[in-house]
């Protein structure tokens, strides 16, 4: 688990910022917070040495490259053996096509955020990828039909 990082105003209006634009310059970042460039790296290079910063993405629209199906593939696992579930978990999140994974509490185990061709290219990612692994016990299958950014996330308030 990650330890609680406290952050102060000019943290939480610099991570607002960059959310609204992860590629703002320095310049336009310290215009938008109201401190000085040297300021913005500095906090910048914390904040990321925090981990409260993770990385930069480009968020690429799939359909827009030719990838138009997107799913969430719910999985539940057999049994819980520790040497599986480790060579699931550092296999999946390579598999072609995946956005994201989660590991959960609940009926299942993980979910997957995959980009595919096709609905039938969703059938051979589960059965090339999914159930080879003999950890995975059940999929279940969700097609995502709009994607939607949410804003709440950002740490707003101390």
């Amino acid at each position: 688990m990650s330890q609680k990082i406290e952050l102060d105003d000019v943290d939480r209006k610099l991570l607002k910022a960059l959310s609204d634009d992860a590629r703002a310059s320095g310049t336009a970042l310290a215009s938008a917070v109201g401190i000085s460039e040297s300021t913005v790296s500095l906090r910048l290079k914390r904040l990321k040495t925090l981990g409260v910063i993770r990385g930069f993405r480009v968020d690429i629209d799939a359909a827009a490259v030719g990838i138009p199906l997107q799913a969430l593939i719910s999985i539940r696992l057999a049994k819980h053996d520790r040497a599986e579930i480790d060579a699931f978990t550092a296999a999946a999140p390579r598999f072609p096509g995946v956005v994201r994974m989660y590991h959960m509490a609940g009926a299942d185990d993980y979910l997957l955020h995959i980009v595919a061709s096709d609905t039938e290219a969703v059938q051979s990612f589960v059965l090339d990828y999914l159930t080879r692994y003999p950890a995975v016990a059940h999929t279940r299958t969700n097609l995502i039909y709009r994607v939607q950014d949410g804003e709440a996330w950002i740490p707003t308030e101390p």
